[in-house]
């Protein structure tokens, strides 16, 4: 009966792991470190636990917590990780950790498979909104990004026009920058071109109401150049 048990042990501490994955990591530009990081999200997936902190996952891997932000954040722009939201049975909203992406890349698509080739599309994009907020993005607002480019079909010319707009009227935050967006949409604003006249016209107005007094101590136009090509 102990060995028995002794089996099931066995048994129960062993995990799937694709051998797809491990053949072609590399291909699909991961480092070893990401690899690892992917593989000890999977385990807690397996032990319950499918939204591990930074924290937790450091306890088994050899960088520090801001190491493994900061190969999360890496891997959420490669488009290899996402994080998606689902309620569980009291209807509270939790978010966990999606291979699905990964899976996609590895099996959908195996045949296409370049290095870096989603990076490299949309690097600038988050190059320079880490640029603008003065500090490295949020796992959240690294996929906030790739749900406007990928859900919303949104082009990186207007979210870049989005974000300056934002910086010039002094409200650099996601949910701004959303709204942004979402009114763009909804008024078939597709072009960059379009997207400038919008924001003078809006600009224009907002000034227009303001007091001079209020007016004159920050004029943000004058240091911020709405009109600097791509």
């Amino acid at each position: 009966m102990s060995n028995y048990q002794q089996y099931q042990d066995i048994l129960n501490d062993q995990m799937v792991i694709s051998k797809r994955l491990l053949k072609n990591y590399q291909t699909l530009g991961l480092t070893e470190s990401e690899l690892l990081i992917l593989l000890q999200i999977q385990r807690f997936y397996y032990e319950g636990n499918p939204f591990p902190t930074p924290e937790e996952i450091a306890q088994f891997s050899p960088g520090t917590e801001q190491d493994c932000s900061r190969l999360l954040r890496n891997m959420i722009k490669k488009k290899i990780l996402v994080i998606e939201q689902k309620r569980n049975e009291d209807g509270i909203l939790n978010e966990y950790y999606s291979f699905e992406p990964l899976w996609e890349k590895l099996y959908t698509v195996e045949k296409e498979v370049t290095p870096e080739a989603n990076k490299e599309a949309h690097d600038n994009l988050f190059v320079l909104f880490e640029q603008e907020f003065g500090r490295l993005l949020s796992p959240f607002e690294i996929e906030t990004i790739n749900i406007w480019l990928d859900q919303d079909g949104q082009q990186p010319a207007l979210i870049k026009a989005a974000l300056r707009e934002a910086v010039l009227m002094g409200k650099l935050n996601f949910k701004y920058i959303d709204r942004i967006l979402r009114e763009w949409s909804k008024k078939g604003i597709r072009s960059v071109d379009q997207a400038r006249q919008a924001g003078k016209q809006f600009r224009g107005q907002q000034q227009t109401e303001q007091p001079v007094s209020q007016r004159s101590k920050k004029d943000i136009s004058l240091y911020y150049n709405w009109l600097e090509e791509e």
